[in-house]
């Protein structure tokens, strides 16, 4: 188990130096290396400027420092000094640098006395509560996988041995990074929060335990102070807090993430026993075996199934050479038979029009001869035709009624129009016309005698 030791190093001064820089270098030194820190003592010379900010002299028996509490920390005290009253003031130590004046900055007071260490706890617990530092959203988890925890302690405690005997116990294979600090004392509180910020900014572990022995409040007191908790609120790691006994409570703990009952049990909860994780890894390593025994026997199987399906490569390049042939003669026959087919209906077609079509010259010929024939026909039969009319005509001027009635006949027609062809058809005392060729005539018949022949 690697415990690393984290120190800071001296600031180094010019060989000389103005009387500003030097006063300037003794405030950063005083503000540096005295931390915030609780003193005692008794009130003189109490003046409150118009300004709001108090002025006085923090004495004792043997000596005396002045002080200053500015209006903004002033405001929030719960009492008024007064001459001679006994009180601890938490302040920082500092030089006014343009009179070289050293004193003290306030930034909170309180009465002096065990009630006034348990009111203060009260009132400093009311606060952060109502700012929202113990809210259970502001908790986070513990890291399952935990490579390093770092330890806020002091190398001499107890505590400190009891946390690493229980970590090589449990997990001896976690790294484990110190940050040492005083645990109680005058300006422990700044030290266990400038330990908690060193390991915050360098983030070299995964979980953060501040942790220290038991004790009465006194001694757990720098643990109650603000800048304890303000610092873990701030902590970029999840921290465990692992203070005195089980009855022992302080701002830490309502303010870290975890609240352990011991130091060690604050060890129990950072990590998970090393027997616990090769115990999850043998059951998890025995189902992967499985897993992965049953993924291969049904890789078998379907290799087995592939392989009855899997064929020679020169056979399938055969089989996809025989394909690639037949499917060309298809495309080449496929792209010839519509050419063919459309050449022989073309040529069928060539030859149906030149059956049908017409020899100009034979029928011009044949028309020519035609037109000749039946001009002389025509000519024949208009002859004839003539002639017929002439033997016609003269067939009719013989048989015109008219000609007859010119030679000396008459026509007889009685009453009614009918011809008269028979002396029976006349009757006497009767009428009839009688149409010579020139002229129609009425003849009145008297009497009707009979023939000799008759």
């Amino acid at each position: 188990m690697n415990i690393e030791y984290r120190q800071t190093n001296p600031v180094s001064m010019p060989s000389v130096i103005t009387v500003s820089a030097l006063n300037q270098a003794v405030a950063q030194l005083l503000e540096r290396n005295i931390p915030l820190t609780w003193i005692s003592g008794e009130i003189s010379n109490f003046t409150r400027a118009t300004s709001g900010h108090w002025y006085f002299t923090l004495k004792d028996a043997g000596a005396q420092v002045r002080a200053v509490m500015f209006r903004g920390r002033a405001q929030y005290a719960d009492f008024m000094p007064r001459e001679g009253d006994k009180v601890e003031v938490r302040a920082t130590v500092s030089l006014y640098a343009p009179r070289g004046d050293y004193q003290i900055n306030v930034e909170a007071i309180r009465r002096a006395g065990m009630g006034n260490l348990y009111e203060a706890f009260l009132q400093l617990k009311a606060r952060l509560q109502a700012e929202g530092l113990f809210d259970p959203e502001r908790k986070r988890p513990i890291p399952r996988f935990v490579k390093s925890i770092g330890i806020v302690s002091s190398p001499q405690a107890a505590a400190l041995r009891d946390i690493l005997t229980a970590l090589q116990r449990r997990t001896p294979h976690i790294h484990v990074i110190l940050y040492p600090t005083p645990v109680q004392g005058d300006g422990a509180a700044n030290k266990i929060a400038q330990a908690i910020a060193t390991a915050s900014a360098r983030e070299e572990c995964d979980v953060l335990l501040v942790c220290r022995g038991g004790g009465s409040i006194e001694d757990l007191w720098a643990f109650n102070e603000e800048v304890v908790a303000r610092t873990i609120s701030h902590c970029a790691m999840p921290v465990i807090c692992g203070i005195g006994h089980e009855t022992d409570f302080t701002i830490a703990d309502f303010v870290a993430d975890i609240r352990a009952a011991t130091p060690t049990a604050a060890a129990e909860l950072a990590a998970t026993p090393q027997i616990e994780w090769l115990e999850s890894l043998q059951q998890t390593q025995v189902h992967l075996a499985r897993s992965i025994q049953r993924k291969l026997s049904n890789q078998y199987q379907t290799l087995d199934w592939m392989s009855r399906r899997l064929i020679s490569p020169l056979n399938a390049i055969q089989s996809k050479r025989e394909r690639l042939h037949a499917a060309a003669q298809r495309m080449r026959y496929a792209i010839a038979m519509p050419r063919h087919k459309a050449q022989s209906q073309l040529t069928q077609l060539q030859t149906r029009i030149r059956a049908q079509r017409p020899d100009v010259n034979s029928t011009r010929n044949m028309l020519v001869d035609m037109q000749r024939r039946s001009g002389m026909v025509l000519e024949q039969q208009i002859s004839r035709y003539r002639h017929a009319l002439s033997h016609s005509q003269a067939q009719l001027d013989m048989l015109n009624p008219q000609r007859t009635l010119e030679r000396g006949y008459a026509i007889l027609t009685n009453a009614k129009g009918k011809l008269v062809r028979s002396q029976k058809d006349l009757q006497p005392n009767s009428l009839i016309k009688v149409r010579l060729a020139d002229g129609i005539t009425e003849v009145g018949i008297s009497s009707v005698q009979a023939t000799l022949d008759s």
